[in-house]
Formats: C-alpha cells, structure tokens, sequence
C-alpha cells in the first residue's frame, strides 16, 4: 500500500540557488503529522520558478518507502 505525505513549502530562489552550487542536495521540512522529512531536492526541482517553490505537496512512497512521485495540491 503507497503512502502519501503532505507539507508545505516555502523556498526562495536563493536559498534553493544552493542546490546548484552543490552546497545542499537535501530540502527538509515538517509534514503535517509534525514528523521531519528529508528528500532529494532534485525531487522538487521542476517546481522551481523565479520566485522559488512555494505551496502545499503531497509526496507518494511504495510500501518500501521508495519514491514514486510529488505533486502540488495548492498555493
């Protein structure tokens, strides 16, 4: 059975700017449960606009907690 996690995100262009610059390849944030989560920023990457990716996702995870897929449900 997938699980799914919701979270909100709130991450300006500069501070995702570190993805690129190799500093950081991890976003993590607190998801509705309050539990932390951490997950390859490449996961979010095709969010990104000039302002940065902001809004409310929803990560899916097989049974074996692998990634299947993220797709933002609201601003």
């Amino acid at each position: 059975m997938h699980q799914f996690i919701r979270f909100h995100l709130n991450i300006s262009y500069n501070q995702f700017l570190t993805v690129y610059q190799g500093v950081s390849q991890t976003v993590r944030t607190r998801d509705d449960q309050g539990r932390v989560i951490e997950f390859p920023a490449r996961n979010i990457q095709s969010f990104l606009t000039k302002d940065g990716i902001y809004g409310y996702f929803e990560m899916e995870l097989t049974a074996q907690h692998k990634f299947v897929g993220i797709k933002k449900l609201s601003q």
